[in-house]
């Protein structure tokens, strides 16, 4: 049995603002919340998306995490920095298809059937492997959408807060979403 523990990252300005995209630090508040959080999963190997706020938070709670790629942001596209009242503005037709198709990439960017293809990817090579995730939000969702063979348009379904700790394990050859019990 592995454990993989996804740590959704610490929330920037962009993230708080609801925009698409951008590389933005995590915000004082965040990074008070996220020391908040140390001690955390000392024993544990770390990885994170290559964005700054996914580095920045392992930081803050003392690890040096490797960058995974596959973990990236998705590709906003023509809306890299936009707001979703601005998207919605812009291109209201693109922003709805984007929203209920998730094949969808009317921006230029990625879909989210792609982020899930690719971050599943990543899911099936470290399934037997010990180890904390750090990513935006909406990658954990993908990679939850994945683990549990859940459809597409799933991922709006799933409620996933900056420091937000999920935990999947894998056994039996699937994954399973585990809650352990409180301290």
């Amino acid at each position: 049995m592995s454990g993989l523990r996804l740590l959704a990252c610490a929330p920037t300005a962009a993230l708080r603002g609801a925009r698409f995209g951008g590389d933005d630090d995590i915000d004082e508040g965040g990074l008070r919340a996220a020391l908040a959080l140390s001690p955390f999963a000392r024993g544990d190997r770390w990885v994170c998306a290559p964005s700054r706020a996914a580095r920045e938070t392992a930081q803050a709670l003392g690890h040096s995490a490797a960058v995974e790629q596959q973990l990236a942001d998705p590709d906003a596209g023509r809306w890299d920095g936009l707001s979703l009242q601005e998207a919605a503005a812009a291109d209201p037709d693109g922003l709805h298809q984007w929203l209920t198709d998730p094949r969808a990439a009317p921006h230029g960017g990625e879909s989210l059937a792609r982020v899930r293809e690719r971050v599943g990817e990543w899911l099936d090579l470290v399934a037997r492997q010990r180890l904390v995730a750090v990513a935006h939000p909406i990658v954990v969702r993908a990679a939850l959408v994945h683990a549990l063979g859940l459809p597409g348009e799933a991922v709006w379904n799933l409620e996933v807060a900056p420091l937000s700790l999920t935990r999947l394990t894998y056994r039996s050859g699937r994954w399973r979403l585990h809650f352990p019990a409180a301290d």
